[in-house]
């Protein structure tokens, strides 16, 4: 980052500024915003990276294996997902999100992660990729994200903690990210999943706090209702992109004043996701409303139903490689694959 501006007393100023309640007209002239400050505090890195986080990403599947006539083994298998990648990067989609939910991260080992990140790095392209780095503590939190930094990926998505939910409140996510988001260059995403953290999730006001963070530049939220609660608290005067994390909500958050996606559905239907967000922009709403429609009742009946195993099982049914789920996940019956199959054609996507 930049070389940060100090006090007298030798501090940040924006540790002054948003750790105690002191104006910055203290450090600033009093003509200037404080979603000014921060984008002058803003490395260029970070001002490069914020142009490139509207759109649709796809949290990408970890695709697994075993060889036929043995029992699971659950191999990984690199190959396919560079053939998914490789497919993907032919579509519109603004980018990619690794490590995330979808791509099973909580059941991979340190080892297959490095693998994984490193067949992202050779298939990126021109692509942003934002990287899942969460883990419990804060000191391995920063040491994830640094290596991803130093890997040349362009944002970190970090979740909550949540192990000993009952003493994370507000102000303890607070302070794990703005002592990650002070200790590393790349910038910082928000990741808001209830559903994956027992519960715990970022209140409001500390997600309007952090958002005034200089390497704080977004947030993913996949929580039931939707980004709308987050979006009503933010300032839009700052630098802060909130990303819908579900095809149900997706569309209408758009409308609300999103800055894209990271859609689970990408995985298996890149066009038409990417199509939404083109038809939102262009001001077709009529028909972008429509598409909504057949894109989320697709979504329910996949991810909603079946969760990453119906997400895999899609995938292989659209021409992409998804593999089976990680044990002690199981893969689909044929029975529910057809069901799967039978719900893309019935909204018009593949052909019968």
């Amino acid at each position: 980052m930049t070389q940060a501006r100090r006090t007298s007393g030798g501090q940040d100023y924006y540790t002054v500024m948003f750790r105690r309640k002191v104006s910055p007209r203290e450090f600033f002239d009093k003509d200037r915003t404080m979603g000014q400050n921060k984008r002058k505090l803003l490395s260029l890195r970070t001002l490069k990276s914020l142009r490139t986080l509207k759109g649709v990403f796809t949290p990408v599947v970890t695709p697994f294996r075993s060889p036929q006539g043995v029992p699971r083994t659950d191999e990984l298998f690199l190959d396919d997902l560079r053939f998914n990648l490789r497919k993907l990067s032919k579509t519109d989609l603004t980018g990619y999100f690794a490590l995330g939910s979808n791509g099973e991260f909580r059941s991979l080992t340190d080892k297959e992660q490095i693998q994984i990140l490193e067949v992202f790095a050779e298939e990126k392209g021109d692509k942003v990729v934002m990287v899942g780095t969460s883990c419990e503590s804060t000191k391995q939190t920063i040491e994830k994200s640094k290596l991803t930094s130093e890997m040349g990926f362009d944002f970190v998505s970090i979740l909550t903690p949540s192990y000993f939910a009952k003493q994370i409140d507000g102000a303890t996510l607070q302070c794990y990210y703005e002592r990650i988001a002070d200790s590393i260059d790349i910038p910082v995403l928000l990741y808001n999943a209830p559903g994956f953290t027992g519960g715990v999730q970022i209140p409001p006001q500390v997600v309007l706090k952090l958002s005034r963070h200089p390497n704080i530049v977004g947030m993913k939220d996949s929580s039931p209702a939707g980004p709308c609660k987050f979006l009503s608290y933010l300032d839009p005067s700052e630098d802060f992109h909130v990303l819908a994390g579900s095809a149900n909500f997706f569309y209408p958050s758009l409308h609300l004043g999103a800055a894209g996606g990271v859609l689970s559905l990408a995985n298996v239907l890149p066009g038409p996701c990417c199509d939404l967000y083109r038809l939102f922009t262009q001001g077709r709403y009529a028909d972008a409303k429509e598409l909504h429609f057949r894109l989320a009742r697709l979504n329910q009946a996949v991810s909603g139903v079946w969760g990453v195993a119906g997400v895999k099982a899609a995938m292989d049914i659209t021409g992409f490689k998804g593999g089976q789920p990680r044990h002690p996940l199981q893969s689909l019956t044929d029975e529910a694959k057809e069901q799967i199959r039978q719900r893309i054609i019935n909204e018009g996507f593949i052909s019968a």
